[in-house]
């Protein structure tokens, strides 16, 4: 036993909506086939929160509710809720602090962190500080997007990728040396042309303009992201395992962000881990940015045994991208 106090993830939940969009139903949206999105990203289907009006929080909610319900505290013990998102309800007021009203955590502060798909990861350690400082007891962390509310379905290139959900981890302390044992992340704001939203913001805000021009939307640049991403979240996975004086043969997951299954591979060939030891939705829930790592160990919960090194990984726009090594504290 150490005195020091880390940060340990101690419950996890997620939640996608029931609505699927499949690559049958985008082909007779625009020009693609089924065969042609599996062979380059791996993608089969994804969720879709249809529905008037409804944010991001609409996920949120009954991720949180149920992460509450698991580890059985009140919505009331909640010091701090943190969320990852590039698609918030609104400008302002922060999702997080939507969230904590509707869940009913009065007694948290909350705030939202942009930073793309990286975006959980940027937020657990963010998160994990917090535990750290010996200030705070319960964190809650969360990864969450409504991307059908910023992409463009007339855009091929784009649709054929993202898809809605929401995941989060509650953040305990812990003193046994289970837990958040490393972050390495990083940034780049020269790829911003790569892969932005343009219009919206202080820059280009709405007008009838921006809106003509469809600049409301996500676009990227697909081969140039694509080569950033294979060696940013490889590169960072090797030298955060390399710091930490370990190798894939360590490693019991790897748990990347669900951006295009060759990413993915190329990520766990890097590190020297079998295709087994990678957890992999992305055939169901496509690319949920700041989502899709919490998703991942939201399904493969059962079978994480306490003690387990995990490594999380992932890439976004902007440039963004890290990993996190984990120590996994429960079994469930």
């Amino acid at each position: 036993m150490s005195n020091k106090i880390t940060a340990a993830i101690t419950a996890v939940s997620g939640y996608v909506p029931d609505d699927k969009l499949t690559n049958f139903d985008l082909e007779k949206l625009v020009d693609t086939n089924d065969e042609w999105i599996r062979s380059r990203t791996g993608i089969e289907e994804r969720r879709i929160l249809k529905g008037e009006a409804k944010g991001v929080s609409e996920m949120i909610v009954p991720a949180v509710k149920s992460l509450c319900e698991k580890r059985g505290i009140d919505p009331m013990e909640i010091d701090c809720l943190i969320v990852a998102t590039v698609t918030p309800d609104m400008v302002f007021p922060a999702t997080a602090n939507i969230v904590c009203d509707k869940i009913g955590a009065k007694n948290a502060w909350g705030f939202d962190v942009s930073a793309a798909c990286s975006g959980f990861l940027y937020t657990l350690t963010l998160g994990t500080s917090l535990i750290e400082s010996g200030r705070y007891k319960k964190v809650v962390v969360v990864g969450a997007d409504k991307m059908s509310a910023i992409v463009d379905y007339t855009d091929r290139t784009t649709c054929i990728i993202f898809g809605d959900g929401a995941g989060c981890v509650l953040l305990e302390p812990s003193t046994d040396g289970h837990g958040i044992k490393d972050s390495l992340l990083k940034s780049d704001g020269s790829g911003a042309q790569y892969l932005r939203m343009k219009a919206g913001g202080s820059q280009y805000p709405a007008s009838a303009e921006t809106i003509a021009n469809r600049e409301h939307f996500a676009y990227q640049e697909g081969q140039a992201v694509f080569k950033f991403a294979v060696k940013g979240m490889a590169d960072v996975s090797a030298e955060l395992l390399e710091r930490n004086g370990m190798t894939g043969d360590d490693i019991a997951w790897l748990v990347p962000h669900q951006a295009n299954l060759r990413i993915i591979d190329a990520t766990a060939n890097r590190i020297g881990l079998p295709k087994e030891k990678v957890m992999i939705n992305i055939q169901k829930f496509g690319n949920t940015t700041a989502a899709t790592i919490p998703l991942c160990l939201w399904e493969w919960e059962s079978r994480l045994k306490k003690g387990d090194k995990i490594v999380l990984a992932a890439f976004g726009g902007g440039f963004t991208w890290g990993a996190t090594l984990v120590d996994w504290a429960y079994n469930s």
